[in-house]
Formats: structure tokens, C-alpha cells, sequence
């Protein structure tokens, strides 16, 4: 339990950050002996409170934001619904063979985040394919969900020029809906460990409101290779398994 709580608060804290904090609860689920799917599941009703703590945080970044968070939040909450839906209908040992590669996914996300922010086209007048990525991203982050706040900030990123800071405040709420629809599909359908995710969530939000304020304060380059090695040590421990 004090390793899945420390996962927790570190997870809130990377999340409100940069994103990637599955890559650390998700694993110390799966350390201490649930199965894939319900770790994956667990850690959805987890991670959920530290994202609304970490835009809490970023409210004044929102500031007239208003018209995209409506906009993109319809999106994002349908193609969560679709990523959960496929999540929970399809068989456990389907899950159990891509979700080491799935981590690997994630980890090079994140790896290449300082690559893709310099190499995208940003477009002045985003429509239809911003809405599609959104989709798209959301299915995957409704389906297992480590990375996505990266993989949502490439998006933006690549198709709204605004600044960082504003475009990183959209992701987390973005990542908040997510969040929210996911959670709410598996605590009904999904076999959610309640007592580790309830303890987690409340490790999730303090992570979450003191990541928002002082992990913007760490080397950068530190925290994201950090993360990326533990994730890559996952995934082929899940291989190898």
C-alpha cells in the first residue's frame, strides 16, 4: 500500500506537469499482484482526482479557453467512450499482449516530446483535423491511457499556435474529461480495486495540486529520461513475463 500511495502522488504530479504518471502507478498496481486489466482500470479511478487538482492549478491559463474546452471536450469525452467500451468488451489476454507495447508507446511519446513540439506545423485555422487527432487520442487514452496528456500536447501543439503554457493548461483539462468519462464507464463495468483506488486518488489530487506548482521546478530532462527508463523496464518485464 505505501508503494502504490507514493506511485499515486507521484503520478498526480508528473500528470500536472507534462503527463506519462501511469507509467508509474500502473506498474506499482502490476508489482503488487493485480492483473493487468484491473490494474488498468484501478488506475483510471486513481489518476482521476489529480488531473482536477492539477487544472484547478492552471485556472488562470484556461482564462478564455472557454469555446475550445467545450469544443474539444465533446470530442474527447465520445472517443474516451469508444477506447473504454473496446477496453472492457474485449477479452482479458487481448489486453494482457499489447499492453506491454502499448507502455513502449508512451515511453517513446515521451521521449520524443522535445522533438515533436520543434518539428510539428502549427496551423492558424485548426477544424476538422485537430477534432479527428483529439478522437483519436482519446480512444487510445479511454483504452489504457499512460501518455496521453503527451500525445494530447503534440496535438495541440501541432495545430493551435498559442502559447505553451495555455496549450499545456487545454491538455490537463482535456485529460480531465478523459479522465472522467473512462472512470465512470469502469467503476460500473470495470473490476475496479476500490480500496487501492480510493487511497490513490486522494495521493493523486496532493500530487496533482503540488506537481501544478513545484515540479515545473525540476530539470526537465531529469524527470522525463527518469520516467522513460522505468517505463522501458516495465514493458520488457511484461515481455519477458
Amino acid at each position: 500500500m505505501a508503494l502504490v500511495l507514493i506511485a499515486a502522488f507521484a503520478a498526480g504530479a508528473v500528470n500536472a506537469v507534462a503527463g506519462g504518471g501511469s507509467l508509474i502507478s500502473f506498474p506499482a498496481l502490476l508489482a503488487v499482484g493485480y492483473p493487468s486489466v484491473a490494474a488498468n482500470v484501478t488506475n483510471m479511478i486513481a489518476v482521476t482526482p489529480g488531473y482536477a487538482s492539477g487544472s484547478t492549478a492552471y485556472r488562470a491559463e484556461l482564462r478564455g479557453q472557454g469555446r475550445r474546452v467545450r469544443d474539444l471536450g465533446i470530442v474527447a469525452a465520445a472517443g474516451t467512450a469508444a477506447g473504454t467500451a473496446i477496453l472492457l468488451i474485449a477479452p482479458a489476454g487481448a489486453f494482457d499482449a499489447v499492453v506491454p507495447f502499448l507502455v513502449l508507446l508512451a515511453c517513446a511519446l515521451l521521449a520524443a516530446q522535445p522533438v515533436l513540439a520543434r518539428v510539428v506545423t502549427r496551423r492558424h485555422h485548426a477544424g476538422l483535423g485537430l477534432r479527428a487527432a483529439v478522437f483519436a487520442g482519446a480512444i487510445y487514452g479511454g483504452y489504457f491511457g499512460a501518455g496521453l496528456g503527451i500525445m494530447l500536447l503534440a496535438i495541440l501543439e501541432a495545430f493551435l499556435e498559442d502559447d505553451l503554457q495555455r496549450l499545456n493548461a487545454l491538455k490537463g483539462l482535456l485529460s480531465l474529461v478523459v479522465a472522467l468519462v473512462s472512470a465512470s464507464l469502469v467503476a460500473i463495468f470495470g473490476p475496479v480495486a476500490w480500496g487501492p483506488a480510493l487511497l490513490m486518488a486522494a495521493a493523486s489530487v496532493a500530487g496533482g495540486w503540488i506537481g501544478a506548482r513545484v515540479a515545473r521546478r525540476l530539470p526537465t530532462a531529469v524527470l522525463r529520461w527518469g520516467i522513460v527508463a522505468f517505463g522501458v523496464a516495465v514493458a520488457v518485464a511484461l515481455l519477458l513475463s
